[in-house]
C-alpha cells in the first residue's frame, strides 16, 4: 500500500512539475499565453516588432469575444513574455469584412445578438495595452454599421486595404486572421 501511495505521490509532483504556467503579462485577462522554460527560439528584446494583424473571419460564437481579436491580445502577450519591451512592440489590428459587425458598442450588439458585447473589454484591454485598432470604413459601409455605435476603442480607417498596405510599407509584419 505505501509503495502504491508514494508511485502515485511521484506522478502527481512529475505532472505539477511539467505543468505550464500560464501568463498574462500585458492584456490581462485576455490573450493568456503559457510559459516555455525550453524553447530554444524566442523574440529578440533588442529588435523593433512592428506587426500588423488583419483580423476578416465571422465569429460563429458571437456570444464569446472573437477568438481572433483574442489572438491580437496573445501577440502582445507573447512578445512580452520572450523580453521584448513595451517600447519596442507596435502592434495594429485591421477588422473588416465579417468581423466589422462586432466593433459596436453594447446596445447595438444586444439588438442583433440579444446580449451584451462580449469584446467590449477586450477593446478597451488592448487599447490599454498600446495595440491600436482599426474597422475598415469600406466594411462599415457594406455592412450598415452606425459609425456612431462603434465602441470608442476602435477608430475608423478609410479601408482595411489603404490601412494595411500603409504599415506594410512603414515595415509592418502582416499576420492574417
Amino acid at each position: 500500500m505505501k509503495r502504491i501511495v508514494f508511485v502515485l505521490l511521484g506522478c502527481i509532483t512529475m505532472i505539477l512539475a511539467t505543468a505550464q504556467h500560464k501568463v498574462n503579462p500585458v492584456i490581462k485577462n485576455f490573450g493568456t499565453v503559457s510559459e516555455v522554460p525550453y524553447a530554444v527560439e524566442k523574440p529578440d528584446p533588442k529588435l523593433d516588432y512592428k506587426i500588423v494583424v488583419e483580423v476578416s473571419t465571422d465569429n460563429p460564437k458571437p456570444e464569446l469575444v472573437h477568438e481572433f481579436f483574442e489572438k491580437v491580445a496573445a501577440v502582445v502577450n507573447l512578445h512580452a513574455l520572450g523580453g521584448v519591451p513595451a517600447a519596442k512592440l507596435h502592434v495594429v489590428m485591421v477588422i473588416h469584412g465579417p468581423a466589422a459587425q462586432y466593433v459596436v458598442n453594447d446596445e447595438t450588439y444586444r439588438k442583433k445578438f440579444n446580449m451584451a458585447n462580449p469584446n467590449s473589454a477586450l477593446f478597451t484591454a488592448l487599447k490599454e495595452g498600446g495595440v491600436k485598432v482599426f474597422v475598415c470604413g469600406q466594411s462599415v459601409i457594406k455592412r450598415d454599421i452606425d459609425p456612431k455605435t462603434i465602441v470608442p476603442e476602435v477608430d475608423v480607417a478609410l479601408s482595411a486595404i489603404t490601412t494595411l498596405t500603409t504599415y506594410q510599407l512603414k515595415g509592418y509584419a502582416l499576420l492574417k486572421y
